[in-house]
């Protein structure tokens, strides 16, 4: 019997993780925007050399690293959703 190659159609999931790559994508982003706002506002901001209080460099941390770590699930997620997208359309023209 030989084998039978699935169409690109019938590969995709309806759960392959690009709901929960937008959601925390998403979810670490806002996190990171939240912390550089709360850094400029309430926590004393910051200079050249960095934050002004303990809690400012914490808040900074967490900026400089969810924000770039969001941005690629984030954009991952959309590339995927983009990709599900271009395949259920090929697969309603058939």
């Amino acid at each position: 019997m030989p084998a039978q190659n699935p169409s690109p159609a019938s590969s995709i999931q309806p759960d392959d993780g690009t709901r929960q790559l937008l959601q925390w994508g998403s979810t670490i982003v806002a996190t990171g925007i939240l912390a550089g706002l709360l850094l400029v506002t309430m926590l004393g901001g910051f200079t050249a050399t960095g934050a002004k209080t303990n809690t400012g460099w914490f808040a900074l941390i967490l900026t400089l690293g969810c924000i770039p770590f969001g941005g690629l699930l984030l954009s991952l997620g959309v590339a995927k959703w983009f990709r599900n997208r271009s395949l259920a359309k090929a697969s309603h023209g058939q």
